[in-house]
C-alpha cells in the first residue's frame, strides 16, 4: 500500500493498535507469505465441512440440504431447453438470472465436495460444473460489451462470489482439466470491477465501502489462493482492513460514511441506518474471512476479532429482543418476507465462529449469549462447522445462558438516527431522520411505500410475543403507510416509484444530474433521500432517555422547490412536527408540537398501529376524562385507552396527557405482500388491524398533544396515570419537557437557540438534558444537531459541588444556582454526564 493508504487508516488506532494494523496492511506481509494451500482448504472445510463434523447427528440434515439442492439443479440441467443451462432460467437480458445460473453451479460443486455426501467426489457431477463455467463463460459472461447490464452489484459482486467459491471447491479438478478457465475467469471479474480502479478495490469509489468492500475483497483472497498470488491476497486484507476502522466524521476516510461508528451505529449507502442488513452481512463476511485466513497469514490479523466483538455487543446485541432483530435498520429489506428471527438465526452463525477467535473472556460471553437467544434454525447456517460449533456451545452444561444486554439499557444509535429502549417486559425501537440520515430507503421494487419510516415510526415489542404476528412484512403490509406507529403524516394520497415512472427508478440521462439506475442523483433524491432538519439525537442518563426530532421535508422536495430537479420528476411535501420520546422505566411519554399538514392540507398523528390475526380474541377499553367508559366512536377526548390480545395475553396502554379526540377501532385489513414489494409473492394476508389516532385540521385546532404509551398495562394502572407521576412541563416548537416525580427525573428537549426555562433549568439550546435528583443529583446532556461546540445546563437552587464528570464536562457555581457545561464540538451527538453533590 502506499503511505497514504497506510496512513489513513490509523484513526482506527483507539482499536487497532498501529503496529499490529501495519502488519496487516503493509507491503512486507507479501513478504512474510501466503500458505495458498492452508486458505483454499479452510474454506472448503467452512462450506463443505469436514468428515469428523459430518459425521455428527447435528449435521445431518443440512448435508441432506445441500444434497437435495444440487440434485434439483442438475435435474433442470438435464430438462435445460436451447440456449438455458438450467430449465426455465432464461439468460441474456435479466442479470439475477445470470447470477442464478452461477449460484446453481456452485450448489453442484458444493455437494461434491461434503464429506459423507451423495455426491461426494463425484466426477461426472463435476465436469458438469466446470463444463457449465466454461459455456457461461463463452456465451452470456466473456464478453465484456454485452454484459453489465441490470444492477451493477450482480456483475461486481453477487456473480464474482460463486464463481469464485466454485472455483475453490473444484481447484484441483480445473487444474486437470481446465487450467485456463480460472484465469480467464479471473481477468474477466476484474474487468466487471467498473467501480473500481485497474480491476482492483478503488477505496475512493463511493460503491467499495461496508459490506460491498467486505464481499470484494473476500472474493479476490480466494482468487489469489487460487493463482498463489502473494500480492493479491495481501492487497484484499490490506483494503479489508479499513471496513474494521471506526468511522470517525469529522476525519472521513476516502470520503466514506459506511460502516461502524464510535456509539454502536452502522451506516451504508452513505446515510441508511442498516446493521439489520448490510450489518449482518458484513458480520458474516467478515467472520468468514477470519476464518479463511486462519493459519494461512503468517502476519495474522490478532486484534480485528475483538473489533467484530465490539460490533456484536454495542451494534447488534441491543437491536435484538428475544431473537428478533428490530426493523429500524433493515432499509429496504423490511418489505421482504424473511422474518427477524432468520435475520438473528444469521448473526448467531457469526457469533459462534467469532467465539473461536477473541480473548477467553469475550469468547465467553458471546457462548452465554448464544445459549440465551432462542434456539436458531441451524437449516440456514451457511457452515456445517458451525453448525456443530454452535450444537456443542448450546449442550454445554457449563455455559450459563446470559443476556449481553443489561436487563434494563437505553441505547442512542444517534449516528443513525436510531433509538433502542428495553426493559424486562418490553422494547422500545425509534426511527428518526436528519440532514445526515435518510427519511427511508426504496431501491429495486422494494420498500415501495416507504415514506414515513423515519419520521418517528416507533415499533413497540411485548415480551412473549411471536413477533411474526406483530411486526415483519405483514406489518408494512396491513398497515396505512400513512398509519404507521408513530408518525404525523399530511392527508393525501402518494404514489409509488413504479406508479410514477413505470420502472423501477426516475430514468432522465440527459438531464445535468444525470438520473440513471445507480447514480448519485439517483441515491440522493429517490432511493434513500435525507431529511432537512438538523435537529435529530439526544440524551441517555444510565437506563433512561430522550430524544427528540423535528420533522421536515426530505431532500427532494427542497431540490424541487429550488428548480433543481426536472420538470416530470414528483416529490412530496411532508408535514411539520416537533417531537420529543421520553424513556422511562413503565412508560414512553411522547409530546408533539407545531403539527401542520402543510399546504392547505390536515394532518394525521398515529398513537399507535398494532396487527393481530383475524381470530385474536381483541379487545378496545378506555375511560373518558369525566370518568365515564369510552367506547369505539366515542369522539369526546379519552384520558385513556388500553388494547388488549387476549389470544397472546399482551396488551398496551395509552395514557392522553392532554384533551384531545381520539380516533381509535378495529378493521380487518387484507392484501397482497406485493404491496410493499413487487417481487414478493402474491400472497394475501388478512390482519385485524388497530388504529389510534389524532386529527389535525387544514383550519388549526390540535396542534400539539402529550401521551404515554404504556406497554402491558392493565386498566388499573392506567387509572393511576390521572393523578400520577407525570408532568408535562413545556410542549411547544421551542421546548418539550417532562417531570416524572417518583423517579426524580427531569427530562428536556430545546429546539430553539439561546436559554429556555424548563422548572428549574435554564438550558441553552439546541440541547437536550436529563436530571436526575436524589442523594446525587446526575446531569446527562447532549448536542443532537451535532453542531454546536458545547452545550450549557444552569440547575437553580443550592449550589452542587462536582463528583465526577465525564471527559470534556465542567461545572461551577453561578449566581442562584450551578452550571454544567460539555464540551459538544465534534461528539457527534453523544451524552456527558456529571455526578453533583
Amino acid at each position: 500500500m502506499s503511505r497514504r493508504q497506510v496512513l489513513s487508516l490509523l484513526p482506527a488506532a483507539s482499536l487497532l493498535p498501529a503496529t499490529r494494523l501495519l502488519a496487516v496492511a503493509s507491503p512486507s506481509y507479501a513478504a512474510a507469505g501466503v500458505d495458498h494451500a492452508r486458505l483454499l482448504a479452510n474454506t472448503v472445510a467452512m462450506f463443505a465441512g469436514t468428515p469428523e463434523v459430518n459425521a455428527r447427528p447435528e449435521v445431518a440434515a443440512k448435508l441432506a440440504s445441500i444434497l437435495n439442492t444440487a440434485k434439483q439443479r442438475l435435474t433442470a440441467m438435464d430438462k435445460a431447453a436451447d440456449g438455458e443451462l438450467f430449465a426455465g432460467l432464461s439468460l441474456g437480458t435479466d442479470d439475477a438470472n445470470l447470477r442464478l445460473a452461477f449460484q446453481y453451479l456452485y450448489e453442484i460443486a458444493l455437494a461434491t465436495r461434503t464429506p459423507g455426501g451423495g455426491l461426494n467426489e463425484d466426477a461426472a457431477a463435476q465436469r458438469r460444473v466446470i463444463d457449465g463455467l466454461r459455456w457461461l463463460h463463452e456465451r452470456y459472461y466473456g464478453d465484456q460489451s454485452k454484459g453489465y447490464y441490470g444492477n451493477w452489484f450482480n456483475w461486481e459482486i453477487g456473480i464474482s462470489i460463486q464463481v469464485s467459491r466454485t472455483l475453490v471447491l473444484l481447484a484441483d479438478r480445473v487444474r486437470e482439466e481446465r487450467p485456463d478457465l480460472t484465469a480467464t475467469y479471473i481477468a474477466s471479474m476484474d474487468a466487471y470491477l467498473r467501480n473500481g480502479k485497474n480491476g482492483d478495490v478503488d477505496l475512493d469509489s463511493r460503491f467499495h465501502t461496508g459490506a460491498n468492500l467486505a464481499d470484494i475483497t473476500a472474493n479476490r483472497i480466494l482468487q489469489g489462493a487460487l493463482t498463489g498470488d502473494d500480492a493479491r491476497v495481501g492487497k484484499a486484507i490490506s483494503d479489508l482492513a479499513t471496513v474494521f476502522a471506526t468511522v470517525d466524521p469529522y476525519n472521513l476516510q476516502h470520503g466514506v460514511t459506511d460502516g461502524y461508528y464510535r456509539d454502536g451505529s452502522f451506516i451504508q449507502h452513505d446515510s441508511v441506518a442498516y446493521t439489520g442488513s448490510y450489518g449482518r452481512s458484513l458480520l458474516t463476511r467478515v467472520v468468514q474471512t477470519l476464518k479463511t485466513l486462519e493459519g494461512a497469514a503468517s502476519a495474522g490479523v490478532p486484534d480485528l476479532p475483538g473489533v467484530v466483538y465490539r460490533w456484536v455487543n454495542d451494534g447488534f446485541a441491543p437491536l435484538i429482543f428475544e431473537g428478533w432483530l428490530m426493523e429500524i435498520v433493515k432499509g429496504r429489506a423490511v418489505s421482504r418476507t424473511g422474518t427477524g428471527y432468520a435475520d438473528v438465526g444469521v448473526i448467531v452463525e457469526a457469533i459462534a465462529d467469532l467465539a473461536d477467535h477473541v480473548t477467553a473472556a469475550d469468547a465467553l460471553a458471546l457462548k452465554k449469549y448464544v445459549k440465551f437467544l432462542p434456539a436458531a434454525d441451524t437449516a440456514a447456517f451457511a457452515s456445517p462447522v458451525s453448525i456443530a460449533r454452535y450444537a456443542a456451545i448450546r449442550a454445554d452444561a457449563a455455559i450459563p445462558a446470559a443476556d449481553l444486554n443489561a436487563p434494563e439499557r437505553c441505547v442512542a444509535f444517534n449516528a443513525m438516527d436510531r433509538t433502542v429502549h428495553r426493559r424486562p417486559g418490553y422494547a422500545f425501537a425509534l426511527a428518526r431522520s436528519s440532514d445526515r440520515i435518510s427519511k427511508y430507503e426504496y431501491m429495486s421494487g422494494e420498500n415501495l411505500m416507504p415514506w414515513f419510516q423515519g419520521d418517528g415510526a416507533h415499533y413497540l415489542y411485548l415480551a412473549g410475543e411471536d413477533q411474526r404476528e406483530a411486526f415483519g412484512v405483514d406489518y408494512y403490509t396491513a398497515l396505512s403507510p400513512y398509519r404507521l406507529a408513530g408518525v404525523t403524516a399530511p392527508v393525501e394520497d402518494r404514489r409509488t416509484v413504479p406508479e410514477l415512472y413505470g420502472r423501477l427508478w426516475y430514468e432522465n440521462p440527459g438531464h445535468p444530474l444525470n438520473f440513471t439506475s445507480s447514480s448519485e442523483s439517483q441515491n440522493t433524491y429517490v432511493y434513500f433521500p435525507r431529511a432537512e432538519n438538523a435537529f435529530s439525537g439526544g440524551a441517555t442518563l444510565g437506563a433512561y432517555g430522550v430524544s427528540g426530532m423535528v420533522q421536515s421535508d426530505d431532500a427532494a422536495y427542497t431540490a424541487k422547490q429550488a428548480g433543481i430537479l426536472p420538470d416530470d420528476f414528483v416529490a412530496y411535501q411532508n408535514a411539520r412536527a416537533t417531537k420529543s420520546w421520553f424513556l422511562l422505566d413503565d412508560e414512553i411519554v411522547v409530546l408533539a408540537a407545531g403539527i401542520s399538514g402543510q399546504g392547505g392540507r390536515a394532518a394525521v398523528t398515529t398513537v399507535d398501529s398494532r396487527i393481530a390475526a383475524p381470530g385474536d380474541a381483541v379487545a378496545l377499553t378506555g375511560e373518558g376524562w369525566t370518568g365515564r367508559p369510552w367506547q369505539t366512536g366515542d369522539t369526546t377526548p379519552p384520558r385513556w385507552l388500553r388494547y388488549a390480545n387476549g389470544t397472546r395475553r399482551t396488551a398496551i396502554g395509552y395514557a392522553f396527557l392532554t384533551r384531545q379526540p381520539v380516533a381509535a377501532g378495529l378493521e380487518t385489513v387484507a392484501r397482497s405482500r406485493r404491496v410493499v414489494r413487487t417481487s414478493n409473492p402474491d400472497t394475501n394476508v388478512t390482519k385485524n388491524v388497530f388504529t389510534a389516532s389524532v386529527t389535525h385540521p387544514a383550519t388549526g385546532g390540535v396542534t400539539a398533544l402529550a401521551y404515554a404509551l404504556v406497554p402491558n398495562a392493565t386498566e388499573a394502572r392506567l387509572h393511576g396515570y390521572a393523578n400520577g407521576p407525570l408532568t408535562v412541563l413545556a410542549n411547544d416548537r421551542h421546548v418539550q419537557a417532562i417531570k416524572h416525580k417518583t423517579l426524580g427525573l427531569v427530562a428536556a428537549n430545546v429546539f430553539a437557540d439561546g436559554p429556555r426555562h424548563a422548572e428549574r433549568l435554564l438550558i441553552d439550546g439546541p440541547a437536550s438534558v436529563i436530571v436526575r435528583s436524589g442523594k446525587r443529583t446526575v446531569v446527562a446532556l447532549s448536542d443532537p444537531t451535532m453542531k454546536r461546540d458545547r452545550v450549557t445546563v444552569v440547575l437553580a437552587g443550592a449550589p452542587l459541588r462536582l463528583d465526577t464528570a465525564d471527559e470534556g464536562v465542567t461545572v461551577r457555581r453561578v449566581p442562584g444556582g450551578t452550571l454544567i457545561q460539555a464540551s459538544t464540538r465534534h461528539a457527534h451527538g453523544r451524552s456527558f454526564t456529571a455526578t453533583l453533590r
